[in-house]
């Protein structure tokens, strides 16, 4: 079964129960453990361990290749390997094709918009896919991972984890994404978070919780980080 991703708390709360329904009706030796721990796999993306605060905090972003022409008097730069095959059968009379890239934390609205308009360009050019919706070429590996140039370089396998939330969030149709749903996601996300490890603790299962698990893993990102830090000095 595909879990519905919710961009609204309020939403997210209210098909709860239905959810679960249909969760059981699938799967017939299954617990509510089994599906709280599907709902916390499927959030807890979007959300991080704060130390400060002791609570999570909404973090919808995504690292992406930002590929680019040489210009070597930039800094942090790379050769961007992965896109040079690709590249050079496109513009087999062009020279000096080698990409360098650079890393950039962007948010899930502004990859959603990259996506939008990878498909919307796609079906510009060809006239035959136009009767088609959005939804329709989401993980087309052809329209996903093609590029023109320069920009981003969408990397298909980490594309994948995205696809519940674009899915949710990409209009069926039209240019733009709207920054409004995507506001209510951010103010969200973090309730729908809470409401998981909530229904956890009420089933004694608190160890699957969203806040556990990112609590663990930012303290092992902690000691690690102050070992390699003992070792260099």
């Amino acid at each position: 079964m595909e879990l519905p991703f919710y961009l609204s708390f309020k939403e997210f709360e209210n098909a709860y129960y239905n959810d679960l329904e249909k969760w059981f009706e699938e799967y017939h030796n299954a617990s509510e453990i089994d599906y709280l721990k599907a709902l916390a796999n499927l959030y807890s993306p979007y959300v991080y361990y704060n130390f400060t605060n002791d609570r999570l905090m909404a973090d919808a972003t995504l690292e992406i290749k930002d590929c680019f022409f040489p210009y070597y008097d930039k800094l942090g730069i790379a050769f961007c390997t992965s896109c040079e095959d690709e590249d050079r059968k496109r513009f087999k009379n062009t020279k000096n094709m080698n990409h360098i890239f650079e890393w950039k934390t962007i948010t899930m609205m502004e990859y959603a918009q990259h996506i939008l308009d990878k498909i919307n360009r796609h079906y510009s050019r060809n006239k035959t896919d136009q009767h088609k919706s959005i939804l329709d070429s989401l993980n087309d590996h052809q329209i996903i991972t093609y590029r023109e140039g320069a920009g981003y370089c969408v990397n298909y396998r980490q594309h994948q984890s995205t696809i519940p939330f674009l899915k949710a969030y990409l209009p069926v149709c039209g240019l733009n994404v709207d920054m409004a749903v995507y506001r209510d996601f951010i103010f969200s996300i973090v309730h729908i978070a809470e409401y998981i490890d909530y229904k956890l603790k009420e089933i004694n299962a608190s160890e699957y919780s969203i806040y556990s698990k990112l609590k663990s893993h930012a303290k092992f990102k902690v000691q690690m980080s102050h070992q390699f830090l003992t070792i260099c000095n």
